[in-house]
C-alpha cells in the first residue's frame, strides 16, 4: 500500500512539473507554474521516504526515482535565479543622497479588510515616495485621506469589483493616466514622477486578473496586459519603473517575456522571493506583488514588509536613479520569436 502511494505521488510531483510546458492559456496549464518551491520541497520528502521505507526494486520503480531526481535539478534551475546565490540583475547602491531615490510601497489590502489603521503605521514607518494601494474601494479611499497632507499628488481609481487602484506620492506627478487596456472594469495607471534631483521617471501600475476559476478561467486578458504595459515601457524614452500586484509570479514564462519585451529587471533576482502572497498560509506563498525598473537604476533596499491583515504583504523598494549602472546591469536578449509571441498574445482575444 505504501508503495502504491508513493508511485501514484510521485508521478503526481513530476505532471505538475510538466503541466505549464503545455502553453495554453486555460488556468490548469497556469496556475501549477506558481508553486516550483513547494513542488521542489515535496520531491525532496518523496525521495526521502522512498530511500528509508520503499526503495526501488523494479525497473517502473528505478524510471520514477530517476525521473523523480532529474525533477528536483530541474526545479533547482528554475528556483537559483531568485535564490541568494543567483546572478544579481540589478546592482546595489546603498549610497544615497535622497535626491535620486524612489522608494515605493505597493499593497494589496484585501478590499474587505478593515486594518486601515494599520496601514498608516506601516506608512509612517516606511516613509515612501510613492505608495500604490489596489483593491481599493470608496471606503479604503476614505480611510486613506488623512495622508493627502503629506502625499499632495494623487491617482485615484476606487472600485467595489476588488480592481481599485490608490496612488499617493510625495513627489510631483504629472502626464496622469486611468487606463483601462483590456477591460472596461479592470483599471491600470501611468504617470511621470519627477525624483527630488529634477530626473523624471515613467510609472506604470497594474493589478491584472488571476486565471483561477472564480475570477478569469483563462490567463488571456491577465497576459496581454502585462504584455501591452512591457510594449509601453519599452517605446518610453525616460526611465521606466512598472509596479503592482501582477497575479503571475516572477518566474513565470508571461513575466519572463514581459521582461525580455520591456528590458526592465527585477530587484529580487539574485536577492530572494519576497513571496508576498499567502500571508494567511505559509504553505501556499508566492511572489505576486512586483516592482521592475530599467537598466538606469541600482537598488538600495527591497523589503517585504509585515501583513496589515490583508492576504498580500506589502512590499517596499527604494531605488536609486544610476545612469552609470547601465553599465553593470544585466541586460535581457529578445528574439524575433520573443517580439512575436509578444504580438500574438497581445491580439489575443479572452
Amino acid at each position: 500500500m505504501t508503495h502504491d502511494i508513493l508511485f501514484y505521488l510521485s508521478l503526481l510531483v513530476i505532471l505538475l512539473t510538466v503541466i505549464p510546458f503545455i502553453r495554453h492559456d486555460f488556468w490548469i496549464f497556469r496556475v501549477f507554474e506558481y508553486p516550483r518551491l513547494q513542488k521542489l520541497s515535496l520531491n525532496l520528502v518523496l525521495i526521502l521516504i522512498i530511500l528509508c521505507f520503499s526503495f526501488p526494486v523494479k525497473t517502473a520503480d528505478w524510471l520514477l526515482f530517476s525521473a523523480l531526481l532529474l525533477n528536483i535539478f530541474y526545479l533547482l534551475y528554475l528556483i537559483f535565479p531568485f535564490t541568494v546565490f543567483g546572478k544579481k540583475q540589478i546592482i546595489t547602491s546603498l549610497r544615497s543622497n535622497g535626491r535620486d531615490n524612489l522608494k515605493i510601497l505597493i499593497a494589496n489590502v484585501f478590499q474587505e479588510n478593515r486594518q486601515s489603521a494599520d496601514y498608516h503605521n506601516l506608512i509612517a514607518s516606511c516613509n515612501p515616495d510613492v505608495i500604490l494601494m489596489v483593491e481599493t474601494n470608496k471606503w479604503w479611499e476614505e480611510e486613506m485621506d488623512s495622508i493627502q497632507e503629506r502625499y499632495t499628488y494623487q491617482l485615484k481609481a476606487p472600485l467595489e469589483n476588488t480592481y481599485g487602484m490608490l496612488l499617493y506620492s510625495k513627489l510631483s506627478l504629472t502626464d496622469t493616466k486611468v487606463n483601462y487596456l483590456v477591460k472596461p472594469d479592470i483599471p491600470s495607471m501611468e504617470a511621470t514622477v519627477e525624483l527630488r534631483s529634477g530626473q523624471k521617471v515613467k510609472l506604470f501600475c497594474l493589478h491584472p486578473e488571476p486565471p483561477v476559476p472564480q475570477e478569469n478561467p483563462k490567463s488571456t486578458e491577465r497576459d496581454k496586459e502585462i504584455l501591452i504595459v512591457g510594449d509601453k515601457a519599452k517605446e518610453s524614452k525616460i526611465p521606466v519603473v512598472v509596479m503592482g500586484d501582477l497575479n503571475d509570479v516572477a518566474w513565470s514564462y508571461t513575466t519572463e517575456l514581459f521582461g525580455k519585451v520591456s528590458g526592465l529587471l527585477d530587484p529580487r533576482r539574485g536577492r530572494g522571493f519576497f513571496n508576498s502572497f499567502n500571508a494567511k498560509y505559509w504553505l501556499l506563498r508566492f511572489p505576486l506583488d512586483h516592482i521592475f525598473c530599467s537598466t538606469d537604476f541600482a537598488l538600495s533596499s527591497i523589503k517585504r514588509l509585515p501583513s496589515c491583515g490583508s492576504d498580500h504583504f506589502p512590499m517596499c523598494v527604494d531605488l536609486k536613479y544610476l545612469p552609470s549602472a547601465e553599465n553593470q546591469n544585466e541586460q535581457l536578449d529578445v528574439s524575433a520569436d520573443d517580439l512575436a509571441l509578444a504580438k500574438e498574445k497581445i491580439r489575443a482575444d479572452g
